[in-house]
């Protein structure tokens, strides 16, 4: 084999290679979102504060924080607002049936969804509307499109989740304050 045909294959698989790593951003983009996905999109977009827990029925960290009656404070204590426990990596089960045992279900405030992705392996998601879903349980605080706090890596301390809601009831904005001298 001549050094143009070893250099023309070698330069075509690193191009592959290259554009097959490319890929994996723009295939995240071309999936069509999950029913539940969308719908944490819309409503996130409210001006009220909404409270977004990624979850599933099987996790025993989950099941700690709805045993210890957490949740069920959290969501009796602000009803303004809106809570949505999204199941994920649940074979698209919603655990509503665990949330009732708990009296989480059937709360006003409450919204109930179910991710229909696979629990295991390389097609469960990680992602969820637009955020790094890399360990349940997982909650994130918006108010009006943004988000104002995440919890990425387990267990919700309920005091501080409470002090979030608090602290996300401002507009956070420093018009009008003095600035620090450089």
């Amino acid at each position: 084999m001549s050094i143009f045909r070893l250099s023309f294959w070698i330069t075509l698989l690193v191009a592959a290679g290259a554009a097959a790593n490319g890929q994996d951003e723009l295939d995240t983009k071309l999936v069509p979102k999950s029913s539940a996905e969308r719908s944490v999109l819309e409503v996130i977009k409210s001006p009220d504060l909404s409270v977004v827990h990624l979850w599933a029925p099987w996790c025993s960290n989950c099941q700690a924080e709805l045993k210890n009656g957490g949740w069920l404070k959290m969501v009796k204590d602000n009803p303004r607002v809106k809570f949505y426990f999204v199941s994920v990596w649940n074979d698209g089960g919603n655990g509503k049936s665990m949330l009732s045992k708990f009296q989480i279900a059937d709360q006003p405030n409450v919204t109930i969804l179910a991710d229909p992705g696979p629990r295991r392996g390389d097609n469960k998601i990680k992602q969820f509307a637009g955020m790094q879903l890399s360990w349940i349980p997982t909650t994130w605080v918006y108010k009006g499109g943004d988000l104002r706090y995440a919890l990425n890596y387990g267990e919700v301390r309920f005091d501080v989740l409470q002090q979030f809601l608090e602290d996300s009831k401002s507009e956070w904005s420093h018009k009008g304050e003095p600035k620090l001298p450089e």
